[in-house]
């Protein structure tokens, strides 16, 4: 079997997977842009890549490329992993009758009116769309996706991947007490994130004699988090990062970590990365995250947009010791246990053979 794999830039998992099934026996091609971050890998493992750029969902140059592919070389499946990618992908194999593998990370944006959600994961092309969550499944279900189209694959990690910062070097870097409780967040902040609604919970928590200072990492890009009342000195505990590379160095340090998504959450990366470090989570019921974060065993899960159910469940995480050490205990046994990336290697060889055949 050979598989033409079209990427962006792929994650580590992501990554990891097409090591996985290359050293399987798995015959892949695979496409990325050439400043993808875990090419090395690739090389590493001497998996073929290609240096490959897609411009949008209708790129001339890229659907050519592809086509051109295609028809050189004897591909009997393709894998994508972005959007982009599929809807190139359904352009260039017109003609052939080479199926196709989509993946879809997020909850929502898929409606039959919607005619780019008809050209991309609603195309009759599309063989089967590798969901990773359970609520994926259901929410193209609703969609009028046959169940026979879909499959549910969790993205799969490894503890082992991850490496937490020193105490003191967090605090250090960003200026924060030795003492203080530190509560950790990782994320693109779009309004669906719910950022807003973690600072409103920040102002009711009074956690004794201890600071509680909350480290945000990621791009904040939603205007409501300008809107917010900043009582006392809540402002100056909260650390607004930006987008970094080395984030889960800083989440494997903290003593929590918090993702108050407000709706269409797949399976939220960050609170993996989290988990995995041996780090409670504290999730809403958006999405994917319930599926991950198992309530009073791993973390907690409260509704989304409530922000006094937030600051009652950090108020109880982080005076609640002896839970906090077993919950994050539990959290990382669950990555290594249910969301690793041998399952995930299996269940795609699987899906790969079901699919070709």
């Amino acid at each position: 079997m050979r598989v033409l794999v079209i990427a962006v830039k792929p994650d580590l998992p992501e990554s990891h997977l097409l090591v996985g099934l290359h050293r399987r026996g798995v015959e892949l091609r695979v496409l990325c842009h050439p400043d993808a971050p875990h090419v090395g890998l690739f090389e590493q493992a001497g998996l073929p890549w290609e240096p490959f750029t897609i411009h949008g969902r209708f790129d001339r140059k890229a659907i050519r490329g592809i086509r051109k592919i295609l028809r050189q070389d004897d591909i009997d499946l393709i894998h994508t992993l972005m959007n982009a990618p599929l809807a190139n992908a359904i352009w260039a194999a017109i003609g052939t009758d080479i199926p196709i593998i989509a993946y879809r990370g997020v909850v929502g944006n898929i409606q039959w009116w919607n005619p780019a959600s008809r050209m991309t994961y609603l195309h009759s092309r599309v063989a089967r769309i590798a969901c990773v969550c359970n609520a994926i499944v259901e929410d193209l279900k609703k969609q009028g996706v046959p169940e026979r189209r879909l499959t549910r694959i969790y993205k799969g990690h490894d503890v082992n991947w991850y490496t937490a910062a020193s105490r003191k070097e967090l605090c250090q870097t960003f200026d924060i007490p030795d003492d203080a409780w530190i509560v950790a967040g990782a994320a693109a902040m779009r309004p669906r994130k719910g950022t807003a609604v973690l600072l409103k919970a920040a102002a009711q928590i009074h956690v004794g004699t201890r600071p509680v200072h909350y480290l945000l990492l990621g791009d904040a890009r939603d205007e409501e988090i300008q809107r917010v009342d900043w009582p006392g000195d809540l402002r100056a505990r909260v650390h607004f990062t930006g987008f970094r590379t080395d984030a889960t160095r800083w989440t494997g340090a903290a003593d929590a970590f918090v993702l108050p998504s407000l709706r269409r959450e797949g399976l939220p990366k960050g609170v993996i990365e989290a988990m995995a470090q041996g780090v409670p989570a504290i999730v809403t019921h958006a999405g994917g995250s319930p599926e991950l974060v198992r309530h009073e065993v791993d973390g907690l899960v409260v509704p989304p947009g409530d922000d006094s159910a937030l600051a009652s469940a950090l108020n109880d995480l982080l005076t609640e010791p002896t839970k906090r050490q077993a919950w994050g205990a539990s959290a990382q046994q669950r990555i290594a246990k249910d969301f690793n990336i041998s399952s995930t290697i299996d269940a795609y060889a699987e899906l790969y053979t079901d699919v070709a055949s």
